[in-house]
């Protein structure tokens, strides 16, 4: 992607702790950065760093002008102050869009960046002629990284948006007047038959291992591919279940469906910061 006087768009991500998702997902980043000509590099920090120092290695990235975007991977560890680190992050080089800074122009319209799973969402949504205007939205999960953020978009389409969370009540019923649901609560399978109507269009943003045998068959009844399982020792799963695929309009697969768009997603952004940092500098 560089040409001659000029360098590569590149992407930092600040990977703290061992969480194996986290892991799998700045791996993936990499790789893709790799296949994109996006150059990308991993700082990986102990679960027990200070709030304080990881500030620090933010700083860094802040002011070094050969890095475009910074990707802090979440969830952080308990013993990390998230907000002061997200804080901190240049809005600029913010391709994750969680900066305050950026949150506020989603809310309002008019976004720097999109965060990457709602924008992944909005493109699956528009590239497969879902109707937005007008239709009945309901998202579960109301986190800062998707159901937030995805309610803003929606909205700004001309949606009825509600998001439900765990004080909902009666949330099946709720679903169920949804044309489009949004399933973002980490827990596998939640979603049956009995959340969704006939027709609708159901988002699966849930990425869930599941290690033991017995919930396997709760899940699947007769699975059929044991030694796959065996090999792992788990299977991945959504947050929503199997058997609604017999009554959905359309269903996103877990995996491969959300995930391959976000990491997209979270390129354009790192292109589109290059873009912008290089205008400023030479403007």
């Amino acid at each position: 992607m560089a040409t001659a006087g000029h360098r590569s768009p590149k992407l930092t991500a600040v990977l703290v702790g061992d969480d194996p998702a986290s892991a799998i997902y700045v791996r993936t980043k990499t790789r893709t950065c790799e296949g994109l000509g996006i150059d990308s590099e991993t700082i990986e920090l102990p679960e027990n760093v200070s709030t304080k120092d990881l500030i620090g290695y933010i700083d860094e990235l802040n002011t070094n002008k050969g890095v475009d975007g910074i990707l802090v991977q979440l969830p952080l560890p308990s013993g990390v102050d998230t907000e002061a680190v997200l804080d901190n992050i240049d809005p600029r080089k913010d391709v994750d869009g969680l900066h305050p800074h950026n949150v506020g122009l989603l809310v309002q319209g008019r976004p720097r960046f999109v965060p990457a799973t709602p924008g992944g969402i909005m493109q699956m949504l528009d590239r497969r002629g879902i109707e937005i205007e007008g239709a009945n939205a309901v998202i579960i999960g109301r986190s800062e990284i998707v159901g937030k953020p995805m309610a803003s978009l929606l909205m700004h389409r001309n949606a009825t948006v509600t998001v439900c969370h765990s004080r909902t009540r009666d949330l099946p019923a709720v679903c169920r007047s949804a044309d489009i649901l949004v399933v973002a609560v980490g827990r596998d399978a939640m979603v049956t038959k009995d959340f969704v109507k006939s027709g609708a269009t159901v988002i699966d943003v849930g990425i869930n291992r599941v290690a033991a045998r017995a919930r396997v068959e709760d899940i699947f009844g007769e699975y059929s591919d044991w030694e796959k399982f065996n090999q792992r020792g788990y299977i991945v799963v959504g947050d929503v279940h199997p058997e609604v695929e017999e009554i959905a309009g359309a269903l996103t697969p877990v995996p491969g469906g959300v995930g391959p768009l976000t990491i997209g997603m979270l390129m354009s952004n790192t292109l589109e910061a290059a873009a912008r940092l290089r205008a400023t500098s030479t403007g």
